[in-house]
Order: structure tokens, then sequence, then C-alpha cells
């Protein structure tokens, strides 16, 4: 009785294990988001073949950034990698048994990146070379593909002797994937450039890879801040939005960012060095109700880089506001809507344009771009009140950002407020009249 018990709660926790491990990688606004990577064995070689390795990213709006992707697995027999184009192995390991033909890699579990842009042309192949920077499909579905060859040998030659490596591993750049196990599908299918011809790949697979704030880091790496108009209170971020464990080795001003970035190897550095805030976070968003207009109301977003050690290339900015529905006009950012499901239309995505501020600089005076957008109104359902004009969620670079607590949101004046005020002023003219002819 006891050992059904015991085995009863193992099987229980294990199934609650496996159900949070894959609702922590669901998001709710790009629920069919993720990295696949897939292995096309485009020919045979004596003791093994020639596979086009593809990552395409199908994320919407996270991307990889400098210093890019690095994927990892372990081989299932005594594989090793002869030559690669378009990426390479980190390390090579023992390959002391080989006397003629030295392998690029004899590691069983290879570590691989892609290479730098400029490596010669016959380095490279298609999609590769942009040192593991990867975009989102939502910004460009054309930059959202990464791609290397490499041949593989002692595996078998054959579809019946090559076995699937397994336990993937993506870095991108840092924690945060999950991979499953490799998975036959059938052979891509290749047409020609003229249209006439179809090709397929001798044997396919696939993994997938999956993306978990929770498992990336266990503090926000971004927060939020709101005013409005109708109000001169500013809400900050809350305080150690991010955490405070870098609050002892931040930096106080611009100026002092000299001293402390000399002494530094900037790609041996973890830890962000970030600028002195109360929030701590690398990245601020700014909320700021603009104007009120008869049958419109304008918006204007500020992001705000407070870290000096990194430039944010092709960033996203994604809000959830029920309003988003009826965007007129955006300035300054580009715009996509998100619709994950038909249902609603409250998430859009914004980004930089091209040369103009794709690019968020490092903490400083250039340090941060801005945008307003102009929104039109839904009599039935628009209102200042509780805090409605403000955003439900926020993310930046695919990452959700702490928000503030609604009770600390610009409120609306009401007019029991307003009453208040009024009688406050009049008690205050009162007595300085009775103070002056006393």
């Amino acid at each position: 009785m006891v050992s059904k018990r015991y085995a009863c709660l193992f099987v229980l926790t294990f199934v609650v294990a496996l159900i949070f491990s894959h609702a922590v990688a669901y998001d709710t606004l790009d629920p069919t988001g993720n990295i696949t990577i897939k292995w096309d064995v485009m020919s045979w070689i004596p003791d093994g073949y020639v596979a086009l390795v593809t990552m395409t990213n199908f994320q919407m709006y996270r991307h990889i950034m400098e210093p890019g992707w690095t994927l990892g697995w372990t081989w299932a027999k005594k594989e090793v990698i002869w030559s690669m184009v378009g990426a390479q192995a980190t390390e090579q390991g023992d390959c002391s048994k080989f006397k003629i033909n030295i392998p690029h890699s004899c590691m069983k579990n290879p570590t691989v990146v892609d290479l730098l842009p400029g490596v010669p042309y016959n380095q490279q192949i298609a999609n590769c070379c942009k040192g593991g920077v990867v975009g989102s499909w939502g910004q460009d579905p054309s930059a959202a593909v990464s791609s290397f060859q490499l041949s593989v040998g002692r595996s078998g030659s054959s579809n019946k002797t090559v076995r699937l490596p397994k336990n993937f591993t993506l870095l991108g750049p840092g924690r945060g994937y999950t991979c499953s196990q490799a998975k036959n599908v059938l052979p891509t299918a290749f047409i020609s450039a003229d249209g006439r011809r179809r090709t397929q790949a001798m044997m396919t697979w696939n993994v997938t890879c999956t993306y978990s704030q929770i498992l990336a880091s266990k503090n926000p790496t971004c927060c939020v801040s709101m005013s409005s108009f109708y109000n001169s209170t500013i809400t900050p971020c809350p305080s150690c939005s991010c955490g405070c464990q870098n609050k002892n080795n931040c930096v106080k001003s611009d100026s002092d960012i000299r001293s402390v970035v000399g002494m530094m190897n900037t790609t041996t550095i973890v830890a962000p060095l970030l600028h002195c805030t109360q929030h701590m976070c690398p990245i601020r968003v700014h909320w700021h109700v603009k104007l009120n207009y008869k049958k419109y109301w304008r918006v204007k977003m500020s992001i705000t880089n407070f870290n000096y050690q990194v430039n944010y290339t092709e960033w996203t900015l994604v809000v959830q506001h029920p309003n988003l529905n009826n965007v007129t006009e955006v300035f300054s950012f580009n715009y996509k809507p998100l619709i994950p499901y038909d249902s609603t239309n409250d998430t859009g995505m914004f980004y930089g344009i091209k040369f103009f501020n794709d690019i968020l600089l490092q903490s400083g005076p250039e340090g941060n771009v801005q945008s307003e957008l102009i929104l039109q109104k839904d009599m039935n359902t628009f209102t200042y009140k509780q805090g409605w004009a403000f955003p439900r969620k926020i993310y930046f670079n695919g990452d959700e950002c702490s928000m503030p607590l609604p009770e600390d949101y610009p409120y609306l004046p009401n007019s029991a407020h307003a009453k208040a005020i009024a009688s406050s002023a009049l008690a205050a003219l009162l007595l300085l009249v009775l103070l002056t002819f006393w």
C-alpha cells in the first residue's frame, strides 16, 4: 500500500513538472512562436553524409542579437565532423586517432557558432555568416533564417544506419530556450531555379526550440513608467523592478563611465553595466497620454537604454491595449498589428525604421528612441477612467516588462476629487482673508 502511494505521488509530480515545463514556454501573444532547426541530408559520403542545417525563427517579435546563437547537441554514436561551411565548431577535441585527414571536430558534444560577416566566399553558403544574428519573423522573414553545412563521418551512409543527434541546446545568445528531441519528418523538397525540376533530401529531421522568460532570467529586463496630461503625477517604474543585485556596481553619471569601461573587457562581462536608477532595469519604456481630441487621442512612447554595454539592434516593442484596433497614425516607428487570435485585435509590434532608429544606442544622451501614435476613439468603450488609457502588457525584445500596480496609475480627477480641491482652496482663501483683517 505504501509503495503504491509513493508510486502515485511520483507519477503526479512528474505530470505536474511536465505540464509546468510546457506552460512556462508558452507565450499568449505569440502562441505558435518557436525556432525550428531542420537537418536535411543532401548526399552520402563513404562513411557518412553531408547535411544542410537551417535555423528558422518563427517568433513574431523575439530575435537573436549579438553575439549570436550557439547550437549544441550530442552524437548518438561516434560521429565526427569532417568539415563545415558557414559555421564552425568552437572546440576540435581529441582527434589524435586520425593520422592523415584530421576532422574539423571530434567532440562528442560539439558546440557550433555562426561565422562572422566578411569571411572568404569559399566558407559561405546562403543565409550564413551574420555573426549569429537572426531577425524575428514579424519584422523580416528573410532575415529570420540562418544556415550552415557540415560533413559528418563515422555515422553510417544510409537511412537505416544514421542515428539522429540528441540533447540539442540553443543559446540565443543567453539562456531561455528548451529544445525538443530530433524527429524524423518527410524529406524536404527543393525546386530548381527555373521551376522545372523537383529534388528532395535523402532524409530530414526537425528540432523545435521554445523560449521561456522564466528560464532566461529570474528578474524582468525592462520596466514601464507612466504619465498623462490630466495628472501632474508621474508613475515611475516599481522600485527594483529588475532586481537590485547590480546596485553596488552601477554607474552614477555618464562622466564616470570612461574610467569604468577602461578597466573592463566587454567580451568577458556577464552582468550588465547599468546606470544607477531606482528600478535598476536595462530598459525603461515610458507611456505618456499626451493629448485629447474630440474623436482621437494621442500617446507618446519613449524607450530609454540604461545599459552602457549594449546597443540594441533591430529592437522590438510589443504593446497590448484594447484601442490598438483603431491605430490612425504612428510617427517615427514601424508598426505591425499582431493578431494571435481571430477574436481579438489588441496587440501591436513597434520597431525602428532601417538606418534611422533601428539601433537603440547604449546608455547616454543618444540612448533613447521615441514615437507618437494617434488612436481613434470608440465611444462605446473609450474612457480615461480607471487607467484604461494605459497598456495591459508591454514587451521589449520579447521579454515582458514590469508594470506599476494599477492603483499607482495616474488617476483621472473625478468630481469628488475636484470638489475636495475646491473646498481646500476656499478654506485656504478664507483663512488668508481672516489673517489679513484680524
